[in-house]
């Protein structure tokens, strides 16, 4: 899949997407791992002021985190 259709996937299903496959995405979308604690994992990228918090919770990545993903994605396009 090309990046768009990845964020097109992301934006229709986001109560259902595992949270390695987000930090993968995340990753090749040029998003930095910078850390994080226990469930968290925290991502930035230049050019972008907020950075990424993912939780998991039994595998999969919280909606709300796919959504921000997704719009912080959209916004470094343009």
């Amino acid at each position: 899949m090309n990046k768009n259709q990845v964020l097109e996937h992301l934006k229709k299903n986001p109560k259902n997407i595992r949270f390695e496959k987000l930090c993968k995405i995340a990753e090749d979308f040029g998003f930095k791992f910078r850390g994080g604690k226990g469930s968290h994992r925290i991502y930035i990228k230049a050019g972008i002021n907020e950075m990424l918090n993912f939780q998991n919770v039994n595998g999969k990545a919280k909606p709300y985190q796919v959504k921000q993903f997704h719009w912080s994605s959209v916004k470094s396009f343009f």
